[in-house]
């Protein structure tokens, strides 16, 4: 499902795709479960709701050429108004400040891989949004191509990150 040039109708696709994602997720037994409200996340990181300010964001991406995956992901975040500072797909694999681990992504979460950084677009269908080979898109973090890259990391913002810390000190 690699997409690079995305029509309007695409995004508007994907933007409802996502959206029908945070009603309802399937477990790895093929269960579907409700997907946890705003009101179950930890109170520093970011809501769902959030999570898809960053999709939409992604979705209305219009921006010419980006050096690469993280800076497109640096730069999708700031848009939406989640500022932190820049690092680099290895920074995010290693753990920075600004994001925390979690199991179980939601939209807006961080896929991350040694080497390459996308946005959570729907957890249900495993799809995300990154730079790939012919620009920004979307595909499947469970293809293979990816596993093959080695186990994914998911990480949600922290509203109260090295960002916020420096935001609050001035």
């Amino acid at each position: 499902m690699l997409i690079g040039r995305k029509p309007v109708a695409l995004a508007i696709a994907l933007w409802a795709l996502s959206l029908s994602s945070c009603l309802a997720q399937k477990t790895a037994s093929g269960a579907v479960r409700p997907v946890r409200t705003s009101r179950e996340y930890a109170p520093d990181t970011f809501t769902l709701d959030d999570g898809l300010s960053v999709i939409a964001a992604a979705l209305d991406w219009r921006s010419g050429r980006m050096r690469d995956c993280s800076h497109l992901v640096h730069a999708i975040y700031e848009r939406a108004g989640f500022s932190y500072p820049y690092a680099s797909s290895s920074d995010l694999y290693r753990g920075t400040d600004d994001f925390r681990r979690v199991a179980d992504p939601q939209p807006g979460d961080l896929v991350v891989w040694r080497g390459h950084v996308g946005i959570v677009v729907n957890p249900a269908q495993s799809v995300f949004f990154s730079y790939l080979r012919h620009g920004p898109g979307t595909d499947n973090y469970d293809a293979q191509y990816w596993r093959r890259r080695g186990q994914a990391r998911f990480y949600r913002y922290i509203k109260n990150g090295s960002a916020g810390d420096a935001a609050r000190s001035q």
